[in-house]
């Protein structure tokens, strides 16, 4: 299955950025209890496979999809 939908790039200003933090700094979600449920559910996606760690550390370059969208991780 391939996603053909654009990716928005989204700069973080570092160098690593928690896959939480990164849902509400891009503005796909208001709250952390909204963060948590979302990924719990398996609504999100790090480069193509559903992560539900909160935690995780996401790189430059990295692919995080969510609501049928897409966002490249950027210095």
């Amino acid at each position: 299955m391939t996603n053909s939908a654009p990716i928005d790039d989204v700069p973080i200003g570092g160098e690593v950025i928690r896959l939480g933090q990164f849902l509400k700094f891009a503005g796909l979600l208001d709250s952390g209890g909204d963060v948590k449920e979302a990924i719990i559910a398996g609504d999100v996606a790090v480069n193509g496979e559903v992560d539900r760690r909160r935690g995780r550390q996401l790189q430059h370059g990295d692919i995080v999809s969510f609501d049928g969208r897409r966002f490249r991780v950027l210095p």
